[in-house]
């Protein structure tokens, strides 16, 4: 059950890395063990992840040029042609902040946001975690795997697309499955950021 779990989580990593360029200058937002970086071309590659436990013996540790424990420690004036985030949008409590706050990171010329997220609030993904990792979970430790679902995923698939909606004047979709309640996966991938919408939002904070 665990090897079919890798592998259908493997479109994630590989939707966001079709993006990936020698040329572009990339920051990854949230990224845990580094795992995304096995499908990443070499590049200026900057990563935010509070969690330093994650990475500290990461082999691909070498590859990162700087490490933020939060997005909001990046300065403005420094800019990304690219922003990606794999499987961590579902988790983030002040996503609009989040996104927003790569609306002023994007190069306006080429910048483009990737994020991959499990389809949350679905049926399909919750039957799918259910009858893998969790049913593993539950036979291992005997306990309701779905607690720790719901107490980790605070966005639904649905809310983090409103929110890069919102924020961004062009997104397209990408669906591992049929059709949104017949997916286990989501890719986005925003471009033309409202700046204007962006900067507003922050003020608000």
């Amino acid at each position: 059950m665990s090897f079919l779990s890798q592998k259908m989580e493997a479109w994630l990593h590989k939707s966001v890395a079709k993006t990936s360029d020698t040329n572009k200058k990339t920051l990854e937002i949230g990224a845990g063990t580094l795992n995304q970086l096995k499908y990443e071309k070499k590049s200026t590659y900057d990563i935010v992840e509070p969690f330093a436990a994650l990475y500290k013996n990461a082999a691909e540790l070498n590859r990162v040029n700087k490490i933020y424990n939060d997005i909001s420690e990046i300065e403005g004036n420094k800019k990304y042609s690219r922003i990606i985030s794999c499987a961590c949008f579902e988790h983030i409590l002040n996503l609009p902040e989040v996104v927003a706050k790569t609306c002023l990171l994007l190069d306006n010329a080429e910048g483009v946001l990737c994020v991959s997220i499990p389809n949350e609030g679905r049926f399909l993904w919750k039957l799918g975690y259910r009858l893998t990792t969790g049913l593993e979970f539950g036979r291992k430790y005997n306990l309701d795997y779905e607690v720790i679902m719901k107490h980790e995923h605070v966005n639904t698939a649905d809310e983090i697309e409103s929110v890069l909606k919102y924020f961004f004047n062009q997104t397209k979709m990408k669906l591992f499955g049929i059709n949104k309640t017949f997916a286990l996966y989501r890719y986005y991938e925003c471009k033309k950021p409202d700046i204007v919408k962006a900067q507003e939002y922050l003020k608000q904070l």
